[in-house]
């Protein structure tokens, strides 16, 4: 028998002891037409090909490796519901699947859910059979179509600059998962660093006893009871010792959630942000946010990691390069890696794939809010996340009065985080101004940061509008290093030898450390994906140059914590 791949809870924040794990071996099908729907592909289709969910049909690790482009996908297998199971409820889950998905249980429409990027689950208790189960997944996925989110996946048959393989249908974890009849359906954490206090907001089903117990390092901590009924419940747990989470040190506590018989484990992190003038502060701390561009793409599983350790050795060889965070760039990424980077106190900003979509279209609009306020509930309790970034270089052709909706939007989700309206080209109404800048100069760049310093004022086409808060030099560098026998791409002109290439990454990163003003600066990148040699590292992760250089540069002093 196969082993199931990505074994692993999916949600180490809302985990529970009752779930079966659906990974493995499925009948596939490819409609490359898209008229399986309209056929009663779900019905009775004889599916030719197998897969290995969760990784999609491009990938290796799938079985199938088609990179071609395809209108939409199939997927059936069956399961079994345990005897113990029928006394509740029962739920199909699934982290995410790229990029319109039509579930049926038994051949009934279970659900549809829309968006590439962000989990979603079904109650099919009405639906199941004593016995065997089918369960059919059908996933319509149109990359090139302007209504859709696709991030970096490429929009022509082939890779090409920074763009790359696309990822088609299921691409994270499917499992079952079991809740007694009064439940608990979700979680939001506001910690208090003040008063050493956890402020808990939680929507249940049913009625009963809602009880939080933190522990840290497995010490209880403190626990709050309240009583409560289908709807939302506050409840305030008053810690005995307050431990920060802080950047590369990663202090979590434990968390165990019960509603009735429903048992939740979680975790959170006390820590805040906030915004003083130019200054972003983290806990009342000035911390220089060393960032690097992670894209979340693997060589064999394209936007599935391998397994978790993969998850895992990307934030290590970030810390070994003498980065302290990263923006996880034109992708949601699985929360099994923002767990990683709850426990190493690595910060990260949150983004999302809005490249590939058509921002001034009325339809474009109503599923984009959709799918952001999706990300942004599923990764709010995320300590690490220092902030979001729902656009990324919008062009001037698109609506300001979108952009401007979705900052307001953002903040009304979220009042806990600063908010990057677009990043990089043109900001319209932001939290933090930041700059996208790939000159390899120096010189240049240090004139114009020289501007800043003396006479507070931002000479990049992004931020015409700056108003003295915040900078952030969010992507610069992409210095193109390959082999003698590999041609990649890469930003400007490729440095002719090695020493040349740390001689401008030193006085790039230097420039930026030496200004007062700015807070942080993002890297690109961290690894090269295909065609894209800009990395550190290569695309398996191996070191391209000393890491012990350049984590030297990046460590550097800098003068924004400094100053005052």
């Amino acid at each position: 028998m196969k082993s199931i791949p990505r074994i692993e809870y999916p949600n180490p924040q809302f985990e529970r002891k009752n779930w079966i794990n659906l990974n493995g071996e499925w009948d596939f099908e490819i409609d490359y037409a898209n008229n399986g729907k309209d056929c009663d592909w779900y019905k009775n289709k004889e599916f030719s090909r197998k897969i290995t969910v969760p990784f999609c049909m491009e990938s290796e690790l799938s079985g199938v490796g088609i990179k071609d482009f395809a209108g939409a996908v199939w997927y059936r297998r069956n399961f079994t519901v345990p005897e113990e199971w029928k006394n509740g409820r029962t739920f199909i889950n699934f982290g995410a699947v790229d990029y319109e998905a039509s579930v049926f249980v038994n051949g009934t429409l279970a659900g549809i859910h829309k968006g590439g990027y962000t989990p979603f689950k079904f109650d099919i208790t009405g639906f199941l059979k004593d016995g065997a189960n089918e369960l059919v997944v059908y996933a319509m996925d149109d990359t090139r179509n302007p209504k859709q989110p696709s991030g970096k996946q490429s929009d022509k048959h082939f890779s090409y600059k920074c763009m790359y393989t696309r990822t088609t249908g299921i691409w994270q974890t499917v499992w079952l998962e079991y809740v007694p009849e009064n439940y608990i359906k979700n979680v939001k954490y506001y910690p208090d660093i003040e008063n050493s206090v956890l402020n808990i907001e939680a929507e249940v089903y049913g009625s009963g006893i809602f009880t939080a117990e933190a522990s840290y390092e497995g010490k209880i901590q403190g626990n709050v009871s309240v009583k409560a009924k289908t709807g939302i419940l506050r409840a305030s747990l008053k810690l005995d010792n307050l431990y920060l989470w802080e950047p590369l040190c990663g202090r979590i506590y434990d968390l165990k959630l019960t509603f009735g018989d429903d048992e939740v484990s979680s975790y959170f992190g006390m820590r805040n942000i906030e915004i003083d003038g130019y200054k972003v502060l983290i806990n009342g701390k000035k911390v220089f946010q060393r960032t690097v561009l992670d894209q979340g793409y693997y060589k064999d599983g394209i936007y599935t990691a391998p397994d978790e350790a993969a998850l895992k050795k990307d934030i290590e060889i970030s810390l070994e390069a003498g980065f302290n965070g990263a923006r996880l760039h034109q992708k949601v990424f699985e929360p099994r890696f923002l767990y990683h980077c709850d426990k190493l106190g690595y910060i990260v900003w949150g983004e999302y794939g809005n490249w590939g979509f058509d921002h001034s279209s009325p339809e474009s609009i109503t599923t984009y809010f959709g799918e952001w306020k999706e990300a942004v509930e599923r990764d709010f309790n995320h300590p690490a996340i220092v902030g979001w970034i729902p656009f990324n270089e919008t062009p001037d052709n698109q609506l300001p009065t979108l952009i401007s909706s979705v900052y307001d939007y953002t903040k009304a989700l979220d009042y806990t985080r600063p908010c990057i309206d677009a990043s990089g080209w043109n900001h319209v109404k932001t939290d933090i101004f930041d700059v996208h800048n790939y000159l390899q100069d120096a010189e240049i760049l240090t004139k114009r940061l020289e501007l800043l310093k003396a006479e507070n004022k931002l000479d990049f086409k992004s931020c015409k509008n700056y108003d003295g808060g915040p900078v952030f030099f969010s992507e610069y560098g992409g210095i193109k290093w390959v082999n003698e026998n590999y041609d990649g791409w890469g930003y400007g002109n490729a440095p002719k030898t090695m020493e040349e290439f740390l001689e401008r990454y030193n006085a790039l990163t230097t420039m930026i450390l030496n200004c007062d003003r700015i807070f942080g600066f993002c890297y690109t990148q961290l690894y090269d994906v295909e065609q894209e040699t800009n990395g550190l590292y290569t695309f398996e992760r191996e070191p391209k140059f000393d890491m012990e250089v350049i984590k030297k540069i990046n460590t550097g002093i800098s003068q924004y914590e400094r100053g005052e």
